[in-house]
């Protein structure tokens, strides 16, 4: 399957990059997410589509492997214990969710298995 088209806002570039730098755990989802930012379009803040997720957007998405839906906000490490719902960037489904659009799915490898997520609506 073709990838879809990620967008990151140069803010949240700058902010992964400086996780990744200092994180030796889960090589998978650490690798993976470098590759997701050699790909994606990189835009200002105030020039980021409504539709994208980014750091400390609340996403409403779908497993399409269980059918469930959920609404979580993806976050920082450092701020999953911030409130409830909130996923990390660094876990397989929150590095997935960055930078998709509304309407898109994308397949993420996760731990042998492939996670099929379907982007819903988002907010900010």
């Amino acid at each position: 399957m073709t990838l879809p088209p990620i967008t990151v806002s140069t803010l949240d570039r700058d902010r992964i990059y400086a996780l990744l730098e200092h994180h030796d755990e889960d090589g998978e989802v650490v690798e993976k997410l470098y590759q997701e930012l050699d790909r994606a379009e990189y835009r200002a803040v105030d020039e980021m589509p409504d539709d994208v997720v980014r750091l400390n957007s609340s996403a409403h998405f779908r497993d399409e492997t269980s059918g469930r839906e959920y609404n979580l906000v993806l976050s920082m490490p450092s701020e999953t214990s911030q409130g409830e719902n909130r996923i990390s960037l660094l876990s397989p489904v929150g590095a997935a969710l960055l930078g998709l659009s509304v309407g898109h799915s994308i397949d993420w490898p996760s731990r042998g298995k492939t996670l099929r997520l379907t982007l819903i609506a988002v907010s900010h």
